[in-house]
């Protein structure tokens, strides 16, 4: 039932209890308490009579009034389960320690801890980063990295740590505008996720990256397809810093999308450059290509309407080959992006099928570093930007995808929290009880758009601030001097290995003259820089 309708409902319950005490203790002869509880009892056998004869829940039917606990406990499982049962390192998707460190450093608390970590430091999989007995001073500046290759007249000077793409619709008008508020207020990017450049992407005035999904929402054709006069309007804007073609996500890789016709608004068919009178359809591919090469052919086509703007790609990594196709397109054409964002599968999303957000998709740490292998062995790698995006919270998370090959990072769901989040896992219903993912008026009006536009800022710079600490502890002055070798993982056996161990990195140039390691040499063979598909013969 729609929050609105449940407000009435227990609105309208609460009158008639009162009315009917209120009656009830004027009645002669009746004792006021007697009357009120007489009065209480009316309306539950009321409810209870309700619930025998209704004909939605089983439940119900058998366990009136009583079955009613189950729903109301089911609705509040996630924070019963966070405020009481889980420790500071064990709740999921995100512990307890992690999102109160985003909630901290937002408000400007005291984010430091007593004791020593409750990490079992020898146990399997315990991460941690080598210091430097001359440690350096933390960098005052924040960090930045440029983004734009040689084709690109319009590079942009990106922070370290962004907000990664979410659009309006997942997230609510007044989310939408304190993300931007506060990375107009800090100095960083906001990215809009497929959903297209909304009235309140614009209101803060912080600079945006557009993000186009095979929806292709905000330069639509009326056939689905993409519209190149439309995007070389919106592209224009100067708010508009790079754009960002998505070709997978990390939370529902190769799975596409329905917006029932009967769910979009005027408001939404104007953002999203939609008809109202159909379903709008955002497929599982891209229509405006097929292959390797016309990926980077269309690539090269936004840059020249966006006027030079950084143009590149998203996914999450699924067939190795696929990617190394489109590393093969870059070799044989010369046209390349000037970045990659590589999604996680652990990403987060407001709605996705369980089986994919399970089991489908690459890890981010591990497709990261394929990606940044694949582009050294191609001898590519000074010319193209990384970025990244899974569950990265925190200093350290940042470092260790920095030492993997990562320029720069982008969070979704930490922002979130700067946001007032606080994991309830109603993304998907739109009943998000803090007015963050939600359309429903009424409960965002709960998210006061200047004082959290405030934290975001808030938390991005004790974020970055955090990283400086971390990279001047290792001895090193930017983080992109880390390197695998700093950071160290204890295996199963007890043993202690680097990352570089974990992920080995080919050679610059191996690609092309050869490959050391099989899996490689398997992938690259199938590669095709025409077609997606396995090259014929190497199968």
């Amino acid at each position: 039932m729609p929050f609105e309708k449940r407000f009435l409902a227990l609105t309208l319950a609460i009158a008639a209890v009162l009315v009917l005490a209120v009656v009830a203790l004027l009645l002669p002869g009746w004792n006021g308490l007697i009357g009120a509880g007489l009065a209480v009892a009316l309306v539950l056998a009321l409810l209870g009579l309700y619930d025998l004869f209704q004909t939605r829940h089983a439940v119900l039917r058998n366990y009136p009034i009583i079955g009613r606990l189950r729903f109301l406990l089911e609705d509040i499982r996630p924070e019963i389960r966070q405020y009481f049962f889980e420790d500071d390192k064990s709740g999921m998707p995100f512990a307890r320690d992690k999102r109160a460190i985003v909630y901290q450093r937002a408000k400007q608390q005291l984010d430091k801890r007593p004791f020593g970590t409750h990490y079992n430091v020898y146990g399997e999989n315990f991460e941690w980063l080598h210091h430097s007995i001359a440690p350096r001073p933390a960098a005052a500046e924040p960090f930045r990295v440029r983004i734009g290759g040689p084709r690109c007249t319009k590079p942009y000077d990106a922070s370290v740590f962004n907000i990664s793409a979410m659009s309006y619709g997942a997230l609510s008008a007044n989310a939408i505008r304190a993300l931007n508020k506060g990375a107009r207020a800090g100095g960083f990017a906001h990215d809009t996720g497929e959903g297209g450049v909304s009235p309140y992407h614009r209101e803060g005035g912080g600079d945006l990256i557009w993000e186009l999904g095979s929806g292709y929402f905000g330069c639509r054709a009326d056939d689905g397809g993409f519209d190149a006069e439309k995007f070389a309007a919106t592209a224009s804007d100067p708010q508009i810093k790079m754009i960002e073609v998505k070709l997978s996500q990390g939370a529902k890789p190769g799975h596409g999308g329905v917006l029932p016709r009967a769910k979009i608004t005027p408001e939404i068919a104007a953002i999203r450059g939609v008809p109202m009178d159909r379903d709008c359809v955002s497929p599982a591919c891209h229509a405006a290509f097929s292959s390797p090469a016309g990926l980077l052919e269309f690539l090269a086509r936004l840059r020249g309407l966006s006027g030079g703007k950084p143009v590149g790609f998203k996914l999450c990594i699924g067939h190795p080959w696929e990617f190394l196709g489109v590393v093969k397109a870059m070799l044989e054409t010369g046209q390349k992006p000037d970045f990659i964002v590589v999604d996680g599968k652990e990403g987060g999303t407001g709605a996705a099928p369980l089986e994919f957000m399970d089991h489908i998709g690459m890890p981010m740490r591990d497709g990261l570093s394929f990606v940044h292998s694949a582009l050294v062995g191609a001898s590519l790698r000074d010319e193209i930007k990384i970025g990244c995006a899974g569950k990265i919270i925190s200093g350290f998370d940042m470092a260790r995808v920095m030492a993997l090959g990562a320029d720069w990072c982008n969070a979704a769901r930490g922002f979130m929290f700067a946001l007032g989040c606080i994991q309830a896992q109603h993304c998907h219903t739109g009943a998000c009880p803090t007015g963050v993912a939600t359309q429903d008026p009424m409960r965002q009006r709960a998210l006061v758009v200047p004082d959290k536009a405030e934290r975001v800022a808030r938390f991005h710079e004790d974020t970055v601030k955090s990283l400086a600490e971390i990279v001047a502890a290792v001895g090193l002055d930017h983080p992109r001097q880390l390197l695998p070798q700093h950071i160290l993982r204890r295996g199963a056996d007890g043993r202690i290995h680097s990352l570089r161990e974990i992920y080995p990195l080919l050679q610059p140039g191996e690609l092309l003259s050869g490959i050391r390691d099989a899996a490689f040499a398997e992938a690259w063979a199938l590669a095709s820089a025409t077609s997606f598909a396995p090259a014929p013969g190497n199968v």
